[in-house]
């Protein structure tokens, strides 16, 4: 018998109904769509709007609820829930909780895991871990940010970037070689100067002058932040090919964070890639934060065969960056 590994069996995503283009971020702040598609790659995002849902959560449950009914799972069979996400509904509660409880996984337990961008492939690695304990069989594991919760509208600097959406893997036993391989994540916490929230954390909570300091929306210094994560993501996916004698030829595609297309071209050309084997759907959905990863699998899950070779990488706030190599189960 093989060693037992965590493999991902179903994908389901969602990405809400409201489309924001490049033209009508004109009309909102100093920009324009070719300097945005020249920079990032972006030419729309999706906004969750309050008449369709409200919260993270709504983003979780709809994309778990895509998964359950192409999968045609059993909600009281799931026996634990995790979201990966950097905008939780509320900063005490948990989300998992919730979106567990709303699915009908009475049987599971269910926590956040926060990472910032690196959030989904973080949570690949623990959830892989509790499979691979034997003490667990199915295990949902959902990204998903309602970025635009935490947007200046006035920033040209990230408003640009990021939409709202959500993406949730199941992930069971295997015990025929697929699934997780291995894995290189790495963190660096001196980042979080250039690329973070400063207001609504322990170190600065809610205040008169915090929300007038516009202090509760995201920020970033763009080009320290590009700085990093080319350099860091491309060497991590480099790392991932070296450790397991993978070539180009070997890998079959490379699942990359969507923070910016030059940021992925640098990646996959690092690791020698040709562009049809690299996923992208950043010019749709732009900066999904922890929800990019799942979004690109349910994208292309109908490209995907058994036995393919992925390597996915991620680079996110804090710092937080790595790269795990998965063979495909289905």
């Amino acid at each position: 018998m093989n060693k037992l590994t965590a493999a991902i069996t179903a994908v389901g995503g969602y990405v809400p109904k409201h489309i924001l283009t490049n033209k009508m971020l004109e009309e909102i702040v100093d920009t324009n769509d070719e300097w945005i598609t020249t920079r990032t790659g972006i030419k729309e995002r999706r906004i969750l709007k309050e008449d369709e849902g409200e919260g993270t959560s709504y983003l979780a449950i709809k994309a778990a609820e895509d998964l359950i009914a192409k999968k045609s799972v059993n909600p009281k069979e799931i026996d634990l829930v995790v979201v990966a996400t950097a905008t939780p509904d509320n900063m005490v509660a948990s989300t998992a909780a919730f979106v567990a409880s709303e699915i009908g996984a009475s049987n599971a337990f269910a926590y956040d895991l926060l990472a910032a961008c690196s959030s989904f492939l973080f949570g690949l690695s623990t959830v892989a871990s509790y499979i691979e304990s034997g003490r667990y069989k199915k295990v949902l594991l959902i990204g998903a940010d309602k970025m635009s919760s935490i947007l200046d509208y006035e920033d040209r600097t990230t408003c640009i970037i990021f939409g709202d959406g959500a993406g949730a893997v199941l992930m069971e036993p295997n015990n025929e070689g697929f699934g997780l391989q291995d894995e290189y994540l790495r963190s660096d916490g001196t980042g979080r100067q250039f690329l973070g929230m400063e207001g609504g954390g322990s170190l600065m909570p809610a205040t008169i002058e915090s929300v007038k300091n516009r202090k509760h929306y995201i920020f970033q210094e763009g080009r320290t932040v590009f700085k990093f994560a080319v350099s860091n993501m491309a060497d991590a996916a480099a790392e991932i090919m070296k450790r397991n004698n993978l070539s180009d030829k070997d890998v079959d595609w490379l699942v990359p964070h969507q923070a910016n297309k030059r940021i992925i071209d640098a990646t996959s050309n690092r690791m020698g890639l040709d562009e049809s084997k690299v996923m992208m759907n950043i010019q749709k959905y732009g900066n999904t934060t922890s929800g990019t990863l799942p979004l690109l699998l349910w994208d292309y899950e109908k490209q995907l065969k058994k036995g393919d070779n992925l390597v996915f990488a991620a680079f996110g706030g804090g710092f937080t960056w790595g790269s795990i190599y998965l063979k495909w189960a289905y």
